[in-house]
Formats: C-alpha cells, sequence, structure tokens
C-alpha cells in the first residue's frame, strides 16, 4: 500500500455516507472538484450530483480533488497518476472525467488534475482511449468558453434535470461503442442544455470583437438552453456524505430555496436561477424527520433565509425535536423576532448580511433595495436579542463609486459598531464585527456585464482608505479581496476562446500570470476593462437563459440613473422574459 493509498483511506474512514460500488459492467464516472478536499465537500452542489450519479445503478461515481501538499508532493515525487478517493482508481480508467465548477479562481486546478492524471490537456490530442472530459456548474451556466479548449462536453443547466437525461441518453444510444465526435453530436443533438464547443466555430473581427458563432453541424441547436427545474420539485437537496473535515463539520447541509427575486445588478445568481423558487412547505417538514433521525446538526443554505416564508416554523420544529441548526445568510429588514429567537437557540452566534455599499444612492444603482436605517434596525433588533457576533459583506469598485461611497462604508460600520455597543449595554460582552471587503467583478447575465472592472491600484487604495479609518476602532475585523486575484477572475468570467490560450501558458508558467500576460498575443485589460457596447455580440450570447436581453440593457440605464425596479413576482410578471 502506497502512502497516498493511506491517506485517501484514512480520508474515507472520517467519513458517514460514502458509496461504493463494484464496478462490473457500469459506467464509470471520476466526479471532480478541482480544489481542495474541504473546499469540495463543502460545495452543497457536488454533494447532490454525487447523489444523483450512484442513485443510477448503470453508474459507479468516485470523487477526486485537487491533492493538498503532502498529498502532491508524494505524486510528483513517485509520479503516480492521480487517484480516486472511493477506490483509489487512476483516473485514465474511468469512462467520464466531470468537472463540477462553482468559481472561477479554480479553473487552473483543472489543468493540474489533468496533468497528474496523464491526460492530454487539450481536446484535440485526447483520442478515443482517453475519458470523456465533461464539466457543469454556475460557471459554466454564465461563460464556459475560456475553457472550449479543454473540456469535451459541457452542461448547461441544473444538475437534478441535466445529469439523469446525459447519462440515461449515453445509455439509450449505447455511446460507449461510439467513437467520441459522434458521441458529441448525438447527445448536443438529444440533450437539451448540452455544448460541445467543437461542433461551432468562433470567428473574430479587426477589432478583437467576436464576429459570427456558427453551428458545425445542422442538427445541434444554435443556442443552448440552460434547463432548470420548474416547478422546484426535486430531488431534495441535501448533503450525501458527512465528514469533520470541512467548513460545516458534521453538518448535513439541506437547500430551501433556489434564486432571488430582488433583482441585485451585479448578482449572477439572481439572474441565472430565475425563477426564483422554494421548496414546497410540506415536502420539507416531512423530510427533517429523516434527516433529523440521521444527524441532530444541518445547515439551512439559502441566498437569504428570510425569504423563505416558513423559516420561523422550521427553526422552531428543529429545535423541539432536539435538532441544532445554522442559516447561512439573511436579508437585513426582513429578519423577524421569532427567527432571531429561534437562532439564539442554537448554536450559532455570528449573523451574517451584505449591505453591499455604504451609501443609499450606490445601493439604489445596485438595485439592493435597502435603506440604511433598515439596517440599523436590524443591529437594534440582534443586540437586543442577544450575544451574536456580525459579519458584513461589502462590495468595492462598483459602477459609479466615488470616493464619498467608500467613505460611506467606514461611516456605516462605524454607526453599526455605536447601535451594537449601545444597545447590548449591560452585557458582559459585545460582539465582534467581521468585515469582508470583496472587488466587484462583473459577470455575464447580469445587467452590469457591460461595465468595465475597477483598476487593481483603484482597488488597492479603496482598500486602504477602508483599511486606515477602521484600524484603530476596537472589535472590528477586516477581511479583504486581492485584487489581483479578482483581475483573473474578470478575465476567466468575461474572456473567450482566447482566454483559453492564457490559461494554458499559465499551467506552463507554473502559475505565473504576469508572466503569460507579459507573453499573449491578446491584452487580457481587453476582457477586464473595456467597457462592452451594449450591441456587441458577447461571448455567452449563446446561452439562453430566458432573459430578454432588452430588459437587462433596461436595467442597466436605471443603474446609471441610480433607479430601483420591482422585485420578481413569478408568474404574474413578464419583464425579464423568464416567466413568459
Amino acid at each position: 500500500m502506497t502512502k497516498i493509498t493511506t491517506l485517501l483511506r484514512r480520508r474515507l474512514s472520517e467519513e458517514r455516507g460514502t458509496v461504493k460500488k463494484d464496478w462490473g459492467g457500469k459506467i464509470s464516472v471520476a466526479l471532480i472538484y478541482p480544489n481542495y478536499y474541504q473546499v469540495g465537500m463543502s460545495n452543497l452542489g457536488f454533494q447532490v450530483v454525487y447523489g444523483i450519479l450512484n442513485e443510477n445503478p448503470a453508474i459507479v461515481a468516485e470523487r477526486v480533488f485537487l491533492p493538498e501538499q503532502e498529498e502532491l508532493l508524494l505524486y510528483r515525487r513517485t509520479n503516480q497518476a492521480l487517484l480516486s478517493l472511493e477506490s483509489q482508481t487512476q483516473l485514465l480508467k474511468f469512462d467520464f472525467l466531470a468537472f463540477s465548477l462553482s468559481f472561477e479562481n479554480d479553473y487552473p486546478n483543472i489543468l493540474t488534475i489533468l496533468d497528474l492524471s496523464k491526460i492530454p490537456l487539450m481536446c484535440k490530442d485526447r483520442g478515443e482511449n482517453y475519458p470523456l472530459i465533461i464539466a457543469g456548474g454556475v460557471t459554466t451556466f454564465m461563460n464556459p468558453e475560456p475553457l472550449a479548449s479543454f473540456i469535451d462536453c459541457f452542461l448547461i443547466g441544473e444538475s437534478e434535470v441535466i445529469v439523469k437525461k446525459f447519462f440515461q441518453t449515453y445509455l439509450d444510444f449505447q455511446l460507449s461503442t461510439v467513437k467520441k465526435e459522434e458521441t458529441l453530436r448525438i447527445l448536443a443533438s438529444e440533450v437539451e442544455g448540452v455544448y460541445c464547443p467543437s461542433l461551432y466555430k468562433v470567428t473574430y473581427r479587426r477589432d478583437g470583437l467576436i464576429g459570427s458563432f456558427e453551428t458545425l453541424i445542422p442538427s445541434i441547436p444554435s443556442k443552448v438552453k440552460a434547463v432548470k427545474q420548474v416547478p422546484f420539485k426535486g430531488p431534495f437537496c441535501q448533503s450525501k456524505i458527512i465528514t469533520p473535515a470541512t467548513e460545516f463539520s458534521d453538518t448535513i447541509l439541506v437547500e430551501l430555496n433556489r434564486g432571488c427575486g430582488v433583482g441585485c445588478r451585479f448578482c449572477a445568481a439572481g439572474y441565472v436561477y430565475r425563477p426564483p423558487r422554494v421548496i414546497e412547505e410540506e415536502k420539507i417538514f416531512s423530510s427533517f424527520e429523516s434527516i433529523l433521525a440521521e444527524n441532530t446538526r444541518v445547515g439551512l443554505i439559502s441566498p437569504s433565509v428570510t425569504d423563505v416564508p416558513w423559516i420561523d416554523r422550521l427553526t422552531s420544529n428543529i429545535l423541539e425535536r432536539g435538532g441544532d441548526f445554522s442559516v447561512s445568510s439573511f436579508r437585513a429588514g426582513s429578519l423577524t423576532k421569532g427567527l432571531l429567537e429561534n437562532i439564539k437557540g442554537s448554536s450559532q452566534k455570528t449573523l451574517t448580511f451584505a449591505p453591499e455599499a455604504g451609501s443609499e444612492r450606490l445601493r439604489k444603482v445596485i438595485n439592493k433595495k435597502l435603506k440604511t436605517e433598515e439596517i440599523i434596525e436590524t443591529i437594534i433588533i440582534i443586540a437586543r436579542t442577544g450575544f451574536f457576533h456580525i459579519k458584513l459583506y461589502f462590495l468595492v469598485g462598483l459602477p459609479t463609486e466615488t470616493r464619498q461611497d467608500v467613505e460611506n462604508i467606514v461611516s456605516l460600520v462605524k454607526s453599526i459598531r455605536h447601535y451594537l455597543i449601545k444597545e447590548s449595554k449591560g452585557r458582559k460582552k459585545i460582539g465582534r464585527i467581521r468585515l469582508s471587503i470583496n472587488c466587484f467583478v462583473p459577470k455575464p447575465f447580469t445587467p452590469f456585464q457591460w461595465f468595465s472592472m475597477d483598476t487593481i491600484d483603484s482597488l488597492k487604495e479603496k482598500q486602504r482608505m477602508i483599511k486606515r479609518s477602521l484600524s484603530r476602532e476596537g472589535g472590528i475585523g477586516i477581511g479583504f479581496d486581492v485584487p489581483k486575484w479578482a483581475y483573473v477572475q474578470a478575465l476567466l468570467s468575461r474572456g473567450d476562446r482566447r482566454v483559453g490560450q492564457m490559461l494554458l501558458t499559465t499551467h506552463t508558467n507554473k502559475g505565473d500570470w504576469k508572466a503569460t500576460f507579459r507573453s499573449s498575443d491578446t491584452n487580457p485589460d481587453f476582457f477586464v476593462y473595456r467597457p462592452k457596447d451594449l450591441n456587441e455580440r458577447l461571448p455567452w450570447d449563446f446561452i439562453d437563459h430566458g432573459i430578454k436581453k432588452s430588459f437587462l440593457q433596461e436595467e442597466y440605464n436605471l443603474a446609471l440613473e441610480s433607479i430601483e425596479s420591482p422585485p420578481c413576482n413569478v408568474a404574474n410578471c413578464t419583464r425579464c422574459g423568464v416567466c413568459g
């Protein structure tokens, strides 16, 4: 037994819920999260796909993660090919390698994993004897193009719908006996939401913009529809494996709702997951009977738990049954006394919400629908209820942002600290405030997709300003995004197929993006710092989320005028086009 095998088996021994299957006569899928184990196992979507695949008796799915430092050194020292977790099998022996992609900055790890697996990085260099490389996840809903040279096939849409259909089609057509090129053609023709980049041709104009995007085969769609589960019927999304080695140690994660109807103009999840949907009340309550019988601690996952109409009753029910819970985040201004009292009765001691901007003017630009007085009222309610730490998310570099807007972040945080102290009077200890200051990155399928990103130097100066102004304030901790990595994220979010060459060069340069940018034929600033014309063809325009481009353009113009628009009125509105 090698040291690598020992490490993997030790990790398995700490888990509950692992699926181990005999490989005989089954399709084998290596489900890969391109980051470390504790990051991947904290991702509910990754766990859900693992469950969906293994529910099919014709499939065996095993997990793979980016090796951590000790493990990585062992692989490189022994020159051994990367192994799966469950059976310690080389990735070369699987039929499929399926990447689950949640963050653009994990893209370089895809190439590292392929390299460690002794698999050619480029699709064109992989013959019939190599596994089919597929990918899904929220970043592929938005813009898969920077990965077009490395991934054979993207699954554009929500996993509950597309994963089952994809593999059932593969089985029905007996595609294991068909050549790879024909396999891709059949899957792209038969399965809605399947995108195979090799079946499409992109041309570029002299000015660098996309000239055309065309199918090479008549039977495949020119626009790829992102498939979604509407109405929201299931399967019920919860963790399949419990492990102590994650951020949510020994906790079952449960999804309560999907999408968000507020319409914050910077937030991709609020657009690509439209329409917003909530799990049926009866289904969630009946499911919690078995969940709490299996594990007493649950993590309630939601863009905002206060958007879930029955959240007070659910959290009361969990406590009454002797369970414990934590909530992901909530919307300031909608936090109820009942929910707060229930959280007080749980083990959770930190409450999280996102003002995003310091000024009301800028919150109107981003369509946050949140007044300063609502934020202060929320803090007062929290402090009067009990002892809690507060975590706040802010963005810097937002469109139309001024120096005054950044200074207003400082003023708002000081006010929050003031009321937290004032309303906690007489208590022995006062909760700390933790700020997470992130750089705004324009994302596809949002009204802000046409804006440029703020410069690295400007973002650094805004961060310094906030740090200087709050450094002497007690009880406040600050975490900052790294602007140079936000730049890379913007490049990978907004780029086209030419960015794939930069990704490949960076892999060759052992992660040195600066060296890549110096040698690149295409200036990366073209994708990051250039404002896009409202009428230009965007790299991701071939994906259909049901959202009218004219709606996004209208929201873009409203942002410039600092005008808010109404939230989603599901099934009773045709403004964005999704419910049309």
